[in-house]
């Protein structure tokens, strides 16, 4: 792991998303773009020709004020970082900056739910997951340490499903950690018999690793709804993080269609990866 991007607001969760960030920096020895995204577009719309460059000029010095005191932390005095602004009309160029500097992860801060969904819909949290080509770690609270031992990677096992494990499993063999997997059989008309779950396992290894080595690693639970079967899971086996497919522009993978993948990161206190399919 060599670059990180953390985008930022300022806020109290971006904070949390940049001293995670600097946890996994000193740890891997890599460098943290500090990425604030500044928004001209309606300034650009509104405003005459010699007052654009003045409006652009005022906020562009001001976000980098900003970034002067907001960067002022202990934690990253031993961390390279760079802080970079740019202006955007989509938060998903996020993924571009990404590209551009070769990034290996991208870490945001959430609010997370009360009561209703909040987390990814219609957030900047999900625009970032959904566009970026590389994993994007989510938090909402502040990690004391980032002693990441375990992770439960959630699968449908399916042929579409096989890119974003292998994405996943280079990253957590890099970071040195046990990877579980876990398969939620539901009581409708998704369920499937243990036959039928053992073939769709054998068919996925054969085709992503060509061996079955991690057979054994996978796990099967049964539970109402998915995302219930998936945090309930993790924290029997007292997993750090959770992680999970996602399927880009076109909307959640297969296995979480319609909120299931969002629910999953709403309701879980777990910090949450996701690997684009």
């Amino acid at each position: 792991m060599k670059k990180i991007i953390v985008p930022v607001d300022f806020s109290e969760h971006s904070e949390y998303a940049l001293n995670t960030a600097a946890k996994l920096a000193k740890r891997y020895g890599a460098e943290v773009l500090v990425l604030h995204m500044l928004e001209m577009s309606d300034l650009m719309l509104t405003a005459s020709e010699g007052l654009q460059y003045e409006k652009a000029a005022y906020f562009f010095k001001l976000s980098e004020q900003r970034f002067e005191t907001f960067l002022k932390k202990d934690y990253l005095k031993e961390v390279k970082v760079t802080p970079v602004i740019k202006h955007f009309k989509v938060f998903s160029e996020v993924n571009d900056v990404a590209q551009k500097n070769d990034a290996d992860l991208i870490v945001m801060g959430s609010h997370g739910v009360s009561g209703v969904k909040e987390f990814f819909v219609g957030s900047n949290t999900e625009r970032v997951v959904r566009n970026a080509e590389i994993p994007v770690l989510v938090v909402k609270n502040k990690l004391r340490d980032i002693n990441f031992e375990t992770v439960v990677f959630a699968s449908d096992f399916s042929e579409e499903s096989i890119e974003a494990y292998r994405k996943a499993v280079k990253m957590f063999e890099a970071m040195n950690m046990k990877m579980l997997m876990v398969n939620v059989n539901l009581p409708n008309e998704r369920f499937k018999s243990s036959i039928e779950i053992e073939k769709l396992v054998v068919n996925f290894f054969t085709k992503a690793d060509r061996n079955l080595d991690r057979m054994e690693a996978v796990h099967y639970v049964s539970d109402y709804t998915v995302e219930d079967g998936v945090i309930t899971f993790a924290l029997k086996v007292g997993a750090d993080i959770i992680a999970m497919p996602t399927h880009g522009k076109k909307g959640l993978a297969h296995f979480f269609e319609g909120s299931i993948g969002e629910d999953v990161a709403n309701h879980a206190n777990l910090p949450v990866m996701t690997f684009k399919i």
